[in-house]
């Protein structure tokens, strides 16, 4: 199904940290690549915060098997699903 990537990036932008920044993104094409191609379901659970929304973390290696992680939340009333972080296992 779609997923929106603009909040990513604005969350991405507005974090003051720089080093955090890089580390990020640069996790972001190994993201792209393993919510398309997974053929195992995402964990997920209702937002604690917000009951409206359930989220749904992947779990995936690069090729230099880093672990990272992928939080999408998708909105129970519309369907929608925003790429909220990617991020690797020592955060």
């Amino acid at each position: 199904s779609k997923i929106f990537i603009e909040l990513f990036w604005l969350r991405i932008w507005q974090n003051q940290n720089f080093r955090d920044k890089i580390r990020r993104i640069k996790y972001f094409p190994c993201a792209i690549e393993l919510i398309r191609k997974s053929k195992l379901d995402p964990s997920s659970k209702q937002n604690p915060n917000k009951p409206t929304e359930i989220l749904h973390r992947f779990a995936g290696t690069t090729k230099e098997n880093d672990l990272f992680y992928v939080q999408i939340k998708e909105d129970k009333k519309t369907g929608e699903k925003w790429l909220m972080s990617v991020f690797p296992e020592e955060l």
